[in-house]
Parts: C-alpha cells; sequence; structure tokens
C-alpha cells in the first residue's frame, strides 16, 4: 500500500516521463512559434542573424534522392580470367580425355559415360573422332578440331559476356560493366543469362557444321566449361548510388545576414516556411552547448508544466486517482505512447496530414472507459498539447485533436458493451472535420490538401475504436483495471459462479438479484457508482455454494440444520461463507473492486442470534463476543456500505407479515440506525443526507417488492358457488 501512494514514486515518474519525451522532440526545432503553410506571420520581421542554407522541401529532397538512385545502372564486375580459365581447362581436358579413350577402348561403359559428362552417342562420335586422329583419316572431324572449335566459341560468347544472374533479377534495361576503373553500359538482352548458355553455343556455332553429332559434341562439352564472366556486384552498386545522392543538393540557395526572412503580418508560403525551418537548424547550430542546455531546459520546462497542471487536476478534483501509483503510471503511459507515435509521424512524415495518424482519439477513449469523461476530456488536452509541441507547437494540430478527442471521450460515456466503441467513427470523424474546414478555409488551402487531410482523419476515425478495443483488455490485464465494460460483462448469469449460484443455491441467488436492484436505485440516487454497487451484490453470497443448506433462504424443507449443531459450529459455517467466497472470487479472476464486497458486506457484525444461544447455553463469563464477529473490514466506500444496508433490509424485509409502508419504513430506519450505532459505517464516505436518501429508496424498492397480494378465492370453491349464485367477488385488499 505505502508504494501505491509513495509521493517519491510520483516525483520519479513526473520526472521520468518529463525527460522521455523531451528526448523524443525533433532536434532541429529552435523557435518557439508554430509555423504552417497559410497561417499568418503575427510576429515582427524575422531577420537572419547569419548566413544559412535554406533547406529543399523533405519530399523534393527524397524524390530527387529516389531519381539519383534510378539513374544509377546495376554494376558488373567484368571477370577477364574466366575467359582464360576456361580455355587453359578445355586444353588440358582435351589432354586427360585423350588419355582416357585410348586407355579404355572402344566400347563405352555406364562408368565412362557418367565420368565424361556425355551421352552415349557424343561418347562415341568422339571416340570416333580419336580415332580417325590415329587413322589419320579426314573423313569427319578430330578431336583436337572439335575442342579448338569448342574453344573458339567460347571466346566469342565471352565477348559478348555470361551473367551470373537472369535478365529478370535485374530492375533495369541496362547495366554498367566495369572493367578496370571504365564502365560501359550495355542492353541486358545483349548479354546472355545463366539459362540461355545451351542456346547461344547454338546461335554462336558456325551454320558450315551441319553434322548434327558434332554440334551436339561441343554444346555439351561448353554446358559444362562455360561461366559467367560478368557478375554483379552489390557493394559497388551500392557506392555507385551513394556517390550519386551525395552530389544531391541538400539546400535549394541561401540567406544572408540581416535579409529579411519573413515580414510581419506575411502569410506563410511553403517557400517562407522551409526558410524558417532552416534558420531554426541554423540557431541550433550555432547556439553552442549553452544554447543546446538552455534550449533543452526550456523544453523540460514546457512539458513539465503540462504534466504538472494534470497533476493539479487530479489532486484537486479526483485524489482518489491521484493517490495510487498505478493510476499515474497508467497516464503517463498513455501520454509516452502517444508521444512516440508523433515522434515516429515527424520522422516518416511524407506529407503534413499523416499527423492526423497519432490517434490521440483513441487515447481519449481508453481514459474515458477506464475512469470518466472528465478524466478522458482532460487528458486529451494534455495530450494534444504535448503531441502539439513535439510538432513545433502546431496550435491548428492541437485544436484539431482536442476537437476529435472530447468526442471520442464523449461518444464512450455512458457505454455499456463493447461494440459500442465502434459506434465513435462518425464522432471523431466530426471533430476532426469541423476543425479540418475550419482551418483550410482560413488559410485558402486548395481542396485537394482539404480532401488529403480529410481522407487521413477518416483513417484515423476508423482505426482509433480498433486499437481502443485491443488496448482496453491490454491495461486492463496490465494494470489491473476495472471498468465498466468489465462491470457489464460480469452481471451475465452466464458466468460460471452465477449458474452455480443459481443451482446450488436458489435462495440466495434471488436474494442476491433483489439486494442488487436495492443497491443500484440507492446508489444512483446519491450519485455513487450504480454498476457497480449492483455487480457487487450479485457476488457477495457466493461462499453460501459451498454449504447452501446452512443458510434459511435455502432451506426449502422446513428443516433447519442450525438446530442440530451446537452455536459456535453455526457460527464457524456463517463465517467460512466470506472467507470461502474471497477465494472462490480469487479463484475465478474476479477483480478486487468486486472481491471487496464480499468480507465488506458484513464488517465486523456479531451474530447475535447465535451469541444469545452460546450465552445461555454456557454463560455470559464463558462467552467471547468476538468469536461471534465478523472479520470485516467494514465499508469503506459508499458502494460496500450500500452494500451492507442492502443486504440487512431486504432479509429482514422478507420477515414482516405485513409488509406495508409504515412497517417497512420503521424496519428500516432501525436497521440503518443500528449499523451506525454499531460503528458499521464509521469508514464510510455516506453523509446523513445519504443515509435519509438511501432510507426513502429502499422502502419505496421494498413495499414494491414485498406488497401484499389480493387473496383470490380457491378456484375449486368457486366452482361449487357457480350454481344460481354466480361467481364470488373477491374480497376487497
Amino acid at each position: 500500500m505505502i508504494v501505491r501512494t509513495s509521493l517519491r514514486l510520483k516525483i520519479i515518474l513526473v520526472i521520468a516521463v518529463t525527460v522521455l519525451i523531451v528526448l523524443l522532440f525533433p532536434r532541429e526545432i529552435a523557435l518557439n512559434t508554430e509555423v504552417s503553410v497559410g497561417s499568418v506571420w503575427i510576429q515582427d520581421d524575422l531577420i537572419s542573424e547569419g548566413d544559412f542554407p535554406v533547406l529543399k522541401d523533405p519530399v523534393v529532397y527524397r524524390r530527387e534522392l529516389a531519381a539519383a538512385k534510378q539513374s544509377i545502372y546495376p554494376v558488373f564486375r567484368k571477370e577477364e580470367s574466366v575467359s582464360r580459365k576456361t580455355a587453359d581447362t578445355l586444353r588440358t581436358y582435351l589432354q586427360l580425355f585423350t588419355q582416357f579413350l585410348d586407355s579404355a577402348g572402344k566400347k563405352p561403359s555406364t562408368e565412362i559415360n557418367n565420368e565424361t559428362f556425355f551421352s552415349s552417342d557424343v561418347f562415341n562420335y568422339l571416340l570416333q573422332s580419336r580415332l580417325n586422329e590415329l587413322r589419320r583419316r579426314r573423313k569427319g572431324a578430330t578431336l583436337q578440331e572439335i575442342f579448338s572449335t569448342a574453344s573458339i566459341t567460347a571466346a566469342s560468347i565471352y565477348r559478348r559476356g555470361i551473367l551470373n544472374i537472369e535478365r529478370d533479377q535485374i530492375g533495369k534495361d541496362s547495366i554498367a560493366i566495369r572493367a578496370g576503373n571504365i564502365d560501359m553500359i550495355e542492353r541486358k538482352d545483349r548479354l546472355i543469362p545463366p539459362s540461355r548458355i545451351p542456346a547461344a553455343v547454338n546461335d554462336w556455332l558456325s551454320p558450315e557444321i551441319t553434322d548434327s553429332l558434332r554440334r551436339e559434341s561441343i554444346r555439351q562439352i561448353l554446358r559444362h566449361f562455360l561461366k559467367p564472366n560478368l557478375i554483379y556486384d552489390a557493394a559497388l552498386t551500392k557506392e555507385e548510388i551513394e556517390l550519386a545522392q551525395s552530389k544531391v543538393s541538400r539546400y535549394s540557395g541561401i540567406v544572408t545576414l540581416n535579409e529579411r526572412i519573413v515580414a510581419k503580418h506575411d502569410r506563410i508560403t511553403p517557400e517562407i516556411k522551409l526558410k524558417i525551418d532552416s534558420y531554426s537548424v541554423y540557431k541550433g547550430e550555432v547556439s553552442g552547448v549553452t544554447g543546446r542546455i538552455l534550449q533543452f531546459t526550456g523544453k523540460l520546462l514546457h512539458i513539465f508544466s503540462l504534466l504538472f497542471l494534470f497533476g493539479l487536476y487530479l489532486y484537486k478534483f479526483r485524489n482518489d486517482l491521484y493517490l495510487n501509483n498505478k493510476n499515474l503510471l497508467l497516464f503517463g503511459s498513455i501520454f509516452l505512447w502517444l508521444a512516440f507515435v508523433t515522434y515516429l509521424i515527424n520522422l516518416i512524415s511524407v506529407t503534413d496530414a499523416m499527423k492526423l495518424l497519432i490517434f490521440i482519439p483513441a487515447g481519449s477513449m481508453l481514459l474515458t472507459i477506464i475512469y470518466d469523461s472528465r478524466v478522458g476530456f482532460y487528458s486529451t488536452v494534455i495530450a494534444a498539447l504535448i503531441s502539439g509541441a513535439l510538432r513545433g507547437n502546431d496550435y491548428s494540430f492541437v485544436l484539431m485533436n482536442v476537437a476529435a478527442g472530447a468526442m471520442a471521450a464523449y461518444s464512450v460515456r455512458d457505454i455499456k458493451n463493447r461494440t459500442q466503441i465502434f459506434r465513435s467513427f462518425l464522432s471523431i470523424l466530426g471533430g476532426y472535420a469541423i476543425t479540418i474546414l475550419a482551418f483550410g478555409f482560413e488559410r485558402y488551402s486548395s481542396w485537394e490538401y482539404i480532401l488529403l487531410e480529410l481522407s487521413f482523419a477518416g483513417t484515423s476515425a476508423l482505426i482509433s475504436p480498433v486499437l481502443t478495443y485491443g488496448l482496453l483488455i491490454f491495461f486492463e490485464r496490465l494494470f489491473n483495471i476495472t471498468t465498466e465494460l468489465t462491470l457489464v460483462e460480469l452481471q451475465s448469469f452466464d458466468h460460471p459462479i452465477m449458474r452455480e449460484l443459481s443451482a446450488s443455491a436458489p435462495g440466495t441467488f434471488n436474494h442476491s438479484l433483489n439486494v442488487a436492484n436495492l443497491a443500484e436505485e440507492a446508489a444512483i440516487a446519491i450519485k455513487a457508482n450504480g454498476l457497480l454497487a449492483k455487480t457487487g451484490a450479485y457476488y457477495h453470497d457466493i461462499g453460501k455454494t459451498l454449504t447452501p443448506e446452512y443458510f434459511i433462504e435455502n432451506q426449502r424443507s422446513g428443516v433447519n440444520y442450525h438446530d442440530t449443531i451446537s452455536p459456535e459450529e453455526s457460527v464457524q459455517l456463517l463465517l467460512n461463507h466470506v472467507k470461502k467466497g474471497i477465494g472462490l472470487a480469487q479463484e475465478h479472476g474476479l477483480p478486487e473492486e468486486i472481491i471487496k464486497f464480499i468480507p465488506a458486506h458484513h464488517g465486523t457484525t456479531v451474530l447475535s442470534f447465535f451469541y444469545e444461544k452460546a450465552k445461555t447455553l454456557y454463560g455470559e463469563d464463558k462467552v467471547n463476543i468476538n468469536d461471534y464477529r465478523y472479520h470485516g473490514p467494514k465499508p469503506s466506500t459508499k458502494e460496500t456500505a450500500i452494500l451492507m444496508l442492502a443486504d440487512t433490509c431486504e432479509s429482514a424485509a422478507r420477515s414482516l407479515t405485513q409488509p406495508d409502508q409504515e412497517s417497512i419504513g420503521k424496519m428500516v430506519d432501525k436497521l440503518i440506525k443500528q449499523k451506525k450505532e454499531d460503528g458499521q459505517l464509521d469508514d464510510s464516505p455516506l453523509t446523513f443526507r445519504d443515509l435519509m436518501i438511501i432510507r426513502d429508496v429502499f422502502v419505496e424498492r421494498l413495499q414494491s417488492l414485498y406488497h401484499r397480494r389480493v387473496a383470490y378465492p380457491d378456484p375449486l370453491i368457486v366452482e361449487k358457488e357457480k350454481d344460481g349464485q354466480g361467481i364470488i367477488p373477491p374480497p376487497a385488499p
């Protein structure tokens, strides 16, 4: 508990969040001035204090870099040694193959074919060519001539060039072939890819070679010995791209000392905005260490002031949230998340309209669902101001997100199920649309730009509910938070505990429903949380499911089991329904806010019936009253105190023989007075006025619940009296 409320942790949390957000500021922002195209410069003339270059528009600069990259052809290294190695290999292989044929004989075997990589027909042809050489007969080509032709053909193909990758892997229509320090541009369709080597051999062979076996022999020889001599070099290509991009100027001009950058009441054009942004960078560079320290300090104070205002609001108006550091950590997490998204948008933004994808409305809906609409709205203002600061103090951005965030918060104000989150789309879009049109008309923006911003706003409005739905479950689990959506879901009778309660203890189940209705009405009447009171009432007696027969509302046979056991055993059974109820709730993962109702609905009251019974049996001096007392704690919230009173009054009302307004009123007054005099309400924030309102609600609801019914006659008697006398009218109520 000390950790949850520690002031030291609060200070550490604020400092950590402040520093982390400041580190997300764009470094180049040195002027504390909101600048946007179309706005009017309302300050004095801005005069340059030195010479500085004017940065190009980021979009233009990126486009030029892309064009520079596109102008570079893929670089391939021409390996001259490949052709020489292939010629040497062919000569060496000719010698080895000749020796192999001479020793193998005329009949080729499968082993010989596998060794030489040739088909049987080609092998026989080469063998015959060798025999021709030995016989010095010129009938047909000799083996020497075949390999010589292969070598000449290979040299011709290498002069054309063999690629080491396929053509479709080359993104451009030409490549740069580097030989030494010289690049030659060659169309890729003139070069030979690996898959086209066999076809290229056929194309390059002299048409005078008509012998098909001779052509096939040369083709098979070259298929195994031709290697790519044009090798793609990614490193060289990257170097060329970097060199080309380095030649692209980052600047579009220069502003000299004492030159006016913008005059007072001038409208900001894209060119003027570039000059102001460039001047911001220049001021940051020339400010030195002292200037950078002062700027960092200013940013710290900027963000700290916003967080301080938010903390002050919580301290003054929502002290319950301020005291619990878990809540402060949640707020800090959401502010940091939105700041980080803003930082990413600043980095990757290709259009100013992308700023609408920071999803501040999602944060608004999250905090509204978790807490309430007031906290959600105030958080929206702070989050929008923080993101606006990261955007260079962009006022229009702040107002757009305050409008959209406020609409988002109010759209989920009374949410009852998760599907309602998606109804927020139109609310968020409406908030964005109004402000986008307002600033667009004010700045004479083009309809094209206005429609662009509206499209991004629509995207944000569509994605924000989806983000809210996904993040809500995450925050509920991570921070152990019970939202109103969780409470609504817990009220389902399909919950395993509710099903077990209705099946094993129907009397307790019916009692819990009646108490829940009483508690909800009373809580709403005094402006407490009616949903929480009702849900807590549903589960306050779940411990009775383990021994339902020992509780009067479940005894249908007329037998009271407590008559057969000692007072101590009875008390232990009754006390156990609280202890076991807590265990059952924890086992099923019920929220802590609901579990609190189980021990608090009895507080530290005494089981007076069994206490008096024990005194009669054993003597007053031998009975310790604390042994007959619930262990508490006493109710500490309005909702748990209301449940204690509703539980007592509903149980007592069922025992009234004449439940009219007067008797119910006296009973409720007596029970509330007893609880107050016993000190059971001392820890709760209920006031005398609250108790009077609760009393009136209980009397009205209990009277309608247990009013006297009209005593209609027995149908059999009516049938007997029908003969000549008509139907006996029912007695007056």
